[in-house]
C-alpha cells in the first residue's frame, strides 16, 4: 500500500520518492519515468545549457508523462553565472509548480515562485540552514546528510544525528537525502522523522539513465 505522508500529499504523488537531481543524468526520460512509478521526477535545470533549452526539456517530460514533477536549480558562486532569471521564467512559464532548490539561499527568487504557485524544496546540509529556508517560505527541505553525492557541507554529519534533530526543529516536512537505496532505508528515514528520501544513485542503474551500461552493472554488483 502507498505509504501517505505530507510529502505526497504536499507534491500530490503515490510513493515518498524525490530523485535527486543529478547533473547530466536528470533529463526527461529520468524524471517521467519516476513520476509514472509514483514518484516525483526532477529535471536537472543546469543540465539545460540555456533557459530555451530547459523549457523544450520539460514540455519533452510532459509528452511523457501527466503526473507531477519537478526541476532542480542549483545556486553556485560562479565568475560567470548562468541566467538564474532566465531559468526561473522558463520555469513558471511552462506550467512547472514543483522547484527543488540547492546551493545558496533561494530567497530572491521566492516571490515569483510563490506567485506562480510554485512549490519549493530546498536542500540543506545543516539544522540551521533548513530553519533559514523554512523563515524565507520554503515549503519542504531535502535533509542532506554527510552521505549525500554532491554537495555534502561542511559539517560531516550524517544523516542518523541529522534527521531526527531536524525533525525536533522543523514544523514543514522535509526528506532524508543520502544514503537510501531500498526499503528498509526508507523505513529508517520516515522512523528518524523525516516523510520521505530524496534517491539518486539508484536510478543511475535504470535504463533510462543515460550513463554507460559498464556505470550502470557496477552499481548493481557492488556490495
Amino acid at each position: 500500500m502507498p505509504v501517505k505522508t505530507r510529502i505526497t500529499e504536499l507534491f500530490g504523488i503515490e510513493h515518498p520518492i524525490v530523485q535527486g537531481g543529478m547533473h547530466f543524468v536528470g533529463l526527461a526520460e529520468m524524471a517521467a519515468a519516476v513520476s509514472n512509478a509514483g514518484g516525483l521526477g526532477i529535471i536537472t535545470g543546469l543540465t539545460q545549457p540555456t533557459p530555451d533549452a530547459l523549457g523544450k526539456e520539460i514540455r519533452r517530460c510532459r509528452e511523457m508523462t501527466d503526473k507531477p514533477f519537478g526541476v532542480n536549480l542549483t545556486f553556485l558562486p560562479s565568475i560567470n553565472p548562468p541566467d538564474y532569471p532566465g531559468y526561473i521564467k522558463a520555469i513558471i512559464d511552462n506550467g512547472v509548480k514543483i522547484v527543488e532548490t540547492a546551493g545558496n539561499n533561494p530567497q530572491k527568487y521566492m516571490a515569483d515562485l510563490k506567485a506562480a504557485g510554485v512549490k519549493v524544496i530546498h536542500k540543506c546540509t545543516s539544522v540551521r540552514h533548513s530553519l533559514k529556508a523554512e523563515a524565507v517560505g520554503c515549503d519542504a527541505i531535502s535533509v542532506d546528510g554527510f552521505e549525500c553525492g554532491g554537495h555534502p557541507g561542511e559539517d560531516d554529519v550524517p544523516n542518523f544525528v541529522l534527521l531526527p534533530r531536524a525533525a525536533e526543529e522543523l514544523k514543514i516536512p522535509f526528506v532524508a537525502s543520502g544514503g537510501v537505496a531500498n526499503g528498509k532505508q526508507l523505513a529508517a528515514a520516515l522512523a528518524l522523522g523525516a516523510e520521505g528520501i530524496n534517491m539518486g544513485t539508484r536510478f543511475i542503474a535504470t535504463k533510462e539513465a543515460p550513463v554507460h551500461d559498464n556505470v550502470k552493472q557496477a552499481i548493481v554488483d557492488a556490495t
